[in-house]
């Protein structure tokens, strides 16, 4: 009998990204009290991807809390042949949204900021991405991965309509 060769979120190689780190102060009765928050991308460049947000009193301790945090909300993208999405798509986050497209092969992805990031760890080569809004860092990184989670294949389309593949085109 064939073992199959499955990997687990710990065996597959994660790539992780520091997309931001900030310094936050909590004013508190002996003055302001100094932490750190961090927002984290990990991604295997196959399809899975994630995002996470950790706060400590120092920067490696928000890191390390950022990339447990990413891999327990890991999403899987559909993507074509061609390293890009299904079809266009639009994602929110409080006042950030994004706007993504396929993109013709070779043309690279097209984006600024935190979403180039998110979207060169889900492994996506070509794309186009408009962020609208806000130019708040986290907001913008989760509307991309609630846009990305919002992708559907041809055939979930299919099946979830009840036909075949073939009379989706007609």
């Amino acid at each position: 009998m064939k073992k199959k060769n499955i990997k687990s979120k710990e065996e597959a190689n994660w790539e992780e990204r520091v997309v931001q780190v900030k310094r936050v102060t909590k004013v508190v009765k002996g003055g302001k009290k100094l932490s750190f928050r961090a927002v984290l991308v990990v991604g295997d460049e196959k399809g899975h991807i994630g995002v996470g947000v950790g706060k400590a009193n120092d920067v490696i301790g928000a890191v390390k809390k950022g990339v447990t945090d990413a891999k327990k909300h890991l999403i899987n993208i559909p993507l074509t042949k061609y390293a890009s999405i299904p079809h266009p798509t639009y994602g929110t986050s409080g006042a950030a949204k994004v706007i993504l497209r396929p993109s013709a092969t070779g043309s690279g992805v097209i984006a600024g900021g935190s979403t180039r990031t998110v979207l060169e760890l889900a492994g996506i080569k070509n794309i186009l991405a408009k962020q609208l809004g806000s130019n708040n860092t986290l907001n913008n990184t989760r509307a991309v991965l609630d846009a990305l989670n919002s992708l559907r294949t041809f055939q979930k389309t299919a099946k979830d309509r009840d036909i075949s593949l073939e009379n989706l085109y007609t």
